[in-house]
């Protein structure tokens, strides 16, 4: 056996198989595609379930792949132990219901001796200690010594989750030497300690098993074959563990220089130089695929490891964001199998670098907090930090529960986590409740439609049809006939496009030899379109033969918004990059919104240059095709589809120029001249990691500089000026007359402070070493009592002042302390907050100086009452 590196190891695996007649698949999204039980993949097989599970046919009844995974249960170990990582690449060949434990057995053998050239005598392999034809197989059939064949129990050696298909295993152990071992004569695959390293798995998938303990021959027999390429790699490399592997080693090289330390001289460093390198590894490829941060589901998992591999970073001493550069190494070590690293690198390291910006915003405040919190749980000589505190950390902070419980186990304390829970449901619920008051309608016809044959559509050619009623429902309950009211309406043919793809429902008027029917929407439901109408007048029933006319001014309107969507996306691609994919749309009659994946708002610049390359893409007046193919063929056209959507056997590709090819079941121009003019209107954010534009077109931009035209007459006219052209030098020049008011209004609040500060000099008190002035000054703002109070501390360093006003009906409070109150102890902060609260309010600020409101005007003497108290 001979040295081999990662990457070349990956490329002479799934070159082997795929000389054993195997499709080499590319490695699936680590986002599961249709499958609610997986947060992220975390295995070779999980993609595949679909097909060991006969929900969908495989594309070849052999494949091989090489499969991106994460795996997060052992989070807390990682950077402990040289052993644990959050990412790794799976090795794997398939069978559905071809070859079985011959072929599986005799190729992993193949593999392992005569092109690796692993020695014989090193490989051990082990078999459900109830498979006989397994060991029968590796003893009479490949030749391996009985004594080097081990029989391991169900625990071990039997692949099963619950009920459903399930079988033995028969895994490959690399004896690593007695070194490694723990010197009992006994020692073999199965013992705890490190001699032996698993380094293949042939999962026989045979049975089924009912869930209750009863196991039958499965028809169709499969096998799923795992090995992980960082173990295999460590093998072939002669290395202990993942992190000596050769690309993994160059991140880990990279780290320990930027922290200037050298790996292996301190277990602390080590740990933080270990957690770096391996959730680098997991961040790039998250975000690669899709994965943004956010505080619930994957995009927590992506932002707990960015923060986390940040922090370390801050412990070793790295100065500055540094894990952009570190994706550099990922990206340039595994692109050639993984080539959308290279595509979305700019994005991947634009994501990392404001994650780790916004981290290191708030991780200063949050560690100054948790650190009080520390000393005080020691001095009082506690194990446990409250849920409250804990949870005030996470919502006013942004200080992730996680790194809170990791930083308190580095201090032998834990965190209240039940009480912490229990607030965190409480927000959930909170905010729950608020989405539901927003209120909304939808329609639920899925169980009285069920069974009827899926609507022919015939809208992208015709404005109308001619159909038959097969169906109509009214009052939640199906009807044979109705004469008046609400309804909802079915027919086996229409030109009315059911609301989807982020295009609304058509409208207009459904029309029989004896009724009238006004459409106000039309949704669809597996394939069935709902025609929501108003019956103006006659009487329907089911069998009556309708004409379907849509409203086709509204359609057209759609279809230009529709269509410069598309537009809009490619300009976006183009001038920001090609991580840009859309992330949700909307179109109807009035604007279109489109959704992206962009990490930071656009500039001005950027927003004119894709209004301008969408303008340039209608005024070129490209001719717009649809073609049906199969989805293979469509992204061979360059079709762009949606990220995680599940498309059939046949899908629609709308083809705009050689600018824009999508796949899209939504109506369209047939030119984009026909579009008008577009104009973008906003440009926000909606979530992290996701932008928002909307934008108008053909009349509606005409509609658009009308408003704008009147709006600027009106502050033309505002402003008494009468030339619209003059408006911009004629608000400079009010902005410039307010700031020389406000200048003068602030001078005349410095004399009338001055003027307020002798009476009140002369009625301090003398407070615990103090000079105490509570007043009340009504009619003055926050702004006004704050000079007042300044002027006094400026006249006595040893002054602690509270100043109070009514205004408007409303409570406006001021603290300041002089330098020697300071010296004393006294804090104007806190001290404020304690006096608002009295008026049912609240405020802070420094210790010299802070401001507060409240509510109650009624209470104001009462506040100022109590200082002499509080200090």
């Amino acid at each position: 056996m001979k040295w081999t590196g990662l990457n070349q190891l990956r490329e002479s695996y799934l070159a082997f198989f795929e000389s054993k007649e195997h499709l080499r698949l590319k490695s699936f999204s680590l986002v599961p595609v249709n499958d609610n039980s997986l947060l992220l993949i975390n295995s070779g097989m999980a993609p595949m379930k679909p097909y060991f599970q006969g929900t969908q046919v495989p594309p070849r009844k052999r494949v091989t792949t090489c499969q991106k995974c994460i795996r997060t249960p052992d989070l807390e170990n990682v950077g402990k132990t040289a052993r644990h990582g959050t990412f790794f690449e799976m090795l794997g060949n398939f069978s559905f219901g071809d070859y079985f434990k011959n072929e599986a057995i005799a190729w992993a053998w193949e593999y392992l001796t005569k092109v690796l050239e692993i020695p014989e005598e090193l490989l051990w392999p082990s078999v459900y200690e109830k498979d006989d034809e397994a060991y029968e197989i590796w003893n009479k059939v490949i030749g391996v010594p009985a004594e080097r064949i081990v029989r391991l129990g169900k625990a071990d050696n039997f692949w099963e989750h619950g009920s459903g298909p399930c079988g033995p295993c028969s895994e490959i152990y690399f004896d690593r030497g007695e070194k490694y071992g723990c010197g009992s004569p006994d020692c073999k695959p199965g013992c705890e300690c490190d001699r032996y390293m698993e380094i293949w798995n042939n999962v026989f998938s045979q049975f089924d098993n009912d869930g209750k303990g009863n196991y039958t021959e499965l028809s169709q027999k499969n096998i799923d074959t795992g090995m992980g390429l960082e173990r295999l790699a460590c093998v072939m490399q002669g290395v202990d563990n993942l992190f000596e592997v050769d690309t993994v080693r160059r991140i880990l090289d990279t780290v320990c220089a930027l922290a200037n330390k050298k790996y292996g001289e301190n277990e602390k460093d080590d740990i933080s130089i270990r957690i770096i390198t391996d959730h680098i590894r997991s961040t790039s490829f998250m975000i690669c695929d899709g994965v943004k941060p956010s505080n619930e589901g994957r995009g927590y998992v992506l932002r707990r490891l960015l923060r986390r591999a940040a922090r370390h970073g801050r412990l070793l001493g790295i100065k500055g964001g540094f894990l952009p550069g570190l994706a550099d190494i990922v990206i340039e070590d595994s692109c050639s199998a993984y080539p959308e690293l290279s595509e979305k690198a700019d994005y991947i390291k634009k994501v990392l670098s404001i994650e780790e910006e916004r981290f290191d915003a708030t991780i200063d405040t949050g560690l100054s907090i948790l650190s009080e919190m520390i000393n005080q749980a020691q001095q009082n000589g506690k194990e446990t930090i409250s849920g409250e505190d804990a949870f005030k950390l996470y919502d006013t902070f942004g200080f992730p529960i996680d790194l809170t419980k990791e930083i308190l186990s580095e201090k032998a304390l834990k965190v209240d986590e039940n009480s912490f829970n229990e607030l965190m449901k409480q927000q959930k619920e909170r905010a729950r409740n608020s989405r539901k008051a927003g209120g909304g309608w939808s329609l639920d016809t899925g169980s009285l439609i069920a069974g009827i044959q899926k609507t022919e559509f015939c809208g992208y050619t015709q404005d109308t049809c001619e159909g038959k009623i097969v169906a109509i429902v009214s009052d939640d309950m199906l009807c044979d006939e109705i004469s008046e009211g609400d309804c909802t309406v079915v027919l086996d043919k229409t030109v009315f496009y059911g609301e989807g793809g982020g295009q609304v429902g058509d409208t207009g008027v459904i029309t029989t030899n004896s009724a009238v029917l006004n459409v106000i929407d039309t949704q669809k439901q597996d394939g069935v379109y709902l025609h929501i109408c108003e019956l103006e007048s006659g009487s329907i029933k089911v069998g009556d033969v309708a004409c379907a006319k849509i409203d086709t001014a509204r359609r057209q309107a759609i279809m230009r918004n529709h269509s410069a969507a598309h537009l809009c996306q490619a300009a976006l691609r183009k001038v920001l990059g090609n991580h840009v994919e859309q992330a949700g749309s909307y179109v109807d009659e009035q604007r279109m919104r489109f959704d992206f994946s962009h990490y930071q708002a656009m500039t001005k610049q950027e927003i004119c240059a894709v209004e301008a390359l969408v303008n340039e893409y209608i005024l070129i007046g490209a001719d717009v095709k649809t073609v049906e193919t199969d989805i293979e063929s469509a992204k061979k056209m360059g079709a762009m589809a949606l990220f995680g959507e599940k498309y059939g056997s046949i899908v629609r590709a709308v083809k705009m120029g050689d600018f824009s090819t999508e796949l899209c079941g939504g109506t369209h121009l047939d030119n984009t001249a026909k579009a008008g003019l577009f104009k973008i209107i906003s440009e926000t954010s909606v979530a992290a990691g996701v932008r928002r534009v909307e934008a108008v077109t053909g009349v509606n931009v005409i509609k658009l500089l009308e408003e704008k035209e009147v709006l600027m007459e009106e502050t033309a006219k505002a402003l008494k000026t009468q030339n619209i052209a003059d408006i911009a030098n004629k608000a400079l020049q009010t902005v410039g007359e307010i700031k020389e008011y406000k200048s003068k209004i602030d001078e005349l609040n410095g004399e009338i402070a001055k003027l307020k500060t002798g009476d009140l000099i002369s009625s301090a008190k003398q407070v615990k070493g103090v000079n105490l002035i509570s007043a009340r000054l009504d009619g003055m703002n926050a702004d006004q009592l704050r000079n007042v109070g300044d002027v006094l501390r400026e006249k006595d360093p040893n002054t602690v002042c509270v100043l109070a006003s009514a205004l408007d009906g409303k409570v406006a409070l001021c603290c300041v302390c002089g330098k020697q109150a300071l010296e004393k102890g006294m804090n104007a902060g806190k001290i404020i907050k304690q006096v608002a609260a009295i008026t049912g309010g609240g405020g802070g600020g420094r210790p010299d100086s802070a401001t507060a409101g409240g509510k109650d005007v009624s209470k104001i003497d009462e506040a100022l009452a109590a200082c002499e108290g509080l200090i």
